[in-house]
């Protein structure tokens, strides 16, 4: 059976005059207790021990616990607090040393401390509760959060350290100096939450931390909405976040899956990879990322499938010897290119549409740089669908480019192989290659350009198996300058123009068509210099520079300046 106490400042039949009086008396009956406190104010330091529960009686915040400095209230039992207000400075307002404690629709604030804290071993849950300035600290401890209002905290609202184990459901977050829930080293999982103004990471996992997040909001925060790193995992499902610097960000071995979110107006990057980090990204939508929507770097190596990018300025970017795999991606309305490879940066493309870009594909960097693209569509581009530069090499399989300027180019030192791909309605040209570019085509289509099919300028060398060229306005092919090559079982069909313009550099196997093939004279490669002798002239002894030679005159002047500036 229960034992009852009463507590009124004002006193009272069997009233006790403070709560301390009260949690003594029931200590020394060792039988579980029930506390119910008169409003008031009351400026004590509470131990409680045992089975004992706390109850404010009258209006939620009548009830006023406070010390002007250290603990108001020590727990060592099976603690209940129900409807106090817990005010404290430079301490831990509220500790759980031993057993379990539970605090109901209570007002804990911290001025400068620790407003729960949740030690080793121990368990303690906050309902329906309100934290102003302090953290909820759980260390190696048990824990539960229920429709609970963390504000303004100075540090961590919420910190899951050495071991913890932690449920933060349906709460709000808003306005933590640091971070909102950070896990590290311990397990957090995060169900039905808004989080709000953070000057960090909404959500931090470090130390090889699990953290699960589930149905929550974040928005306007300082830095990232969700960061993972040091090796920590964990997932994310049917998250929502907006305005957030990097709305994800994944590094030093952290290795996340993602699904079902989306990522809205983020200030930078809308999912940021990097140093080893990897992750799972599934069904995610990034719309209006300020730079770039998926961004991996330095490193990073992840996998995206079924993504979403639209508005904002780049779509996919993997550069710094980063990796990455994306599968059934879809991308529009940039204003930047679609998809960028650069600088050692290794990635595969599969299943993928661009749509109202500048550009589809670019590739730039050394010969470790390769991009790798398989079933994609490419239209209504404003520059080009696919261009390798420097010494990158990319290889096209079954990929479509409608609409725009340039289909395929190719340039510097770069390579691109070319299978099974299709180019239509262009207006600049089908496929180029250019400087000292390698083009390498099988079963490639070019439909209806408004210029050439084919280009080959500089020293480029382009080798087509197979290739139709249809309805090309200015001819199927024209290599110019000193490029080379072949054109092998390929077919130029159309009312108009040449079928190929050959500079006598590329050989034309089996070529089908009823157009005119212009050939031109080859050309040497470098121009020899031009001699010309003059006898009778001035013998020179030595190297001569900025001289003038006048012949067959009168009178001539002869001047000669020394290298100290003097003249002869």
């Amino acid at each position: 059976m229960v034992a009852r106490y009463f507590v009124s400042p004002h006193g009272g039949r069997r009233a006790y005059p403070d709560i301390t009086s009260a949690l003594a008396a029931a200590a020394g009956r060792g039988r579980a207790a029930l506390v119910e406190i008169a409003p008031g104010r009351y400026e004590e330091a509470l131990t409680v021990r045992g089975d004992v529960q706390l109850a404010a009686l009258g209006d939620p915040g009548s009830v006023v616990v406070s010390r002007p400095r250290g603990a108001v209230l020590d727990a060592l039992g099976s603690v209940r607090v129900h409807g106090l207000v817990l005010i404290g400075r430079d301490a831990d307002v509220v500790g759980c040393h031993a057993g379990t404690l539970t605090l109901e629709h209570s007002d804990i604030r911290a001025y400068n401390g620790v407003s729960v804290h949740a030690r080793p071993n121990t368990s303690v849950t906050l309902r329906d509760s309100v934290i102003l300035h302090g953290r909820a600290l759980f260390s190696g401890s048990e824990g539960l959060v229920e429709r609970c209002r963390f504000t303004d905290a100075t540090d961590n609202a919420i910190a899951v350290i050495e071991g913890a184990r932690v449920s933060v459901r349906d709460s709000w977050i808003g306005g933590s100096m640091i971070h909102g829930v950070r896990v590290s080293g311990a397990r957090a999982q995060v169900t039905g939450c808004e989080l709000t103004g953070t000057g960090k990471a909404a959500f931090m996992a470090d130390a090889q931390a699990e953290l699960i997040v589930t149905d929550c909001a974040i928005d306007a925060v300082h830095t990232e909405a969700i960061m993972f790193i040091e090796q920590s995992r964990g997932s994310v499902d049917r998250t929502r976040v907006t305005d957030a610097q990097h709305g994800i960000a994944v590094a030093s071995g952290a290795d996340p899956v993602v699904r079902n979110c989306v990522f809205t107006a983020c200030r930078d990057t809308g999912i940021n990879v990097q140093t080893s980090g990897r992750g799972r990204f599934e069904d995610c939508e990034v719309h209006a990322a300020g730079n770039v929507g998926v961004f991996s770097t330095k490193g990073g190596a992840p996998e995206v499938h079924g993504c979403r990018i639209s508005g904002g300025n780049v779509g996919i970017a993997v550069t710094d010897a980063a990796r990455g795999r994306f599968t059934r991606v879809e991308i529009g309305d940039l204003t930047s290119v679609a998809l960028r490879v650069w600088d050692e940066a290794r990635a595969v493309f599969e299943h993928v549409r661009v749509e109202r870009c500048p550009s589809g594909l670019e590739t730039r960097g050394n010969g470790g740089t390769t991009a790798d693209v398989t079933d994609a569509v490419f239209h209504d581009f404003g520059m080009s669908a696919v261009e390798a530069l420097g010494q990158s090499r990319v290889t096209l399989k079954g990929v479509v480019a409608k609409r725009g300027p340039l289909g395929f180019g190719v340039g510097e030192d770069a390579q691109l192989f070319a299978y099974d791909c299709e180019v239509e309605a262009v207006s600049s040209g089908g496929v180029v290659g250019f400087g000292k570019a390698r083009l390498v085509a099988k079963n490639l289509t070019v439909t209806g350009s408004e210029a050439f099919g084919l280009y080959g300028t500089g020293s480029a060398r382009l080798d087509v198996v197979n290739g139709e060229f249809v309805d090309c306005a200015a001819g199927g092919a024209y290599f110019d300058d000193t490029c080379g090559g072949r054109m092998v079982d390929c077919s130029v069909t159309g009312p108009q123009g040449v079928a190929v313009q050959n500079n006598g550099r590329v050989d034309l196997v089996a070529l089908r068509t009823s157009l005119p093939v212009v050939e031109q004279t080859p050309r040497s490669a470098e121009s020899p210099p031009t001699i010309v002798n003059h006898y009778e002239g001035p013998v020179f002894n030595a190297p001569v520079h900025g001289a003038q030679l006048a012949w067959n005159n009168t009178n001539a002047i002869q001047q000669q300046t020394n290298e100290d500036g003097s003249h002869t």
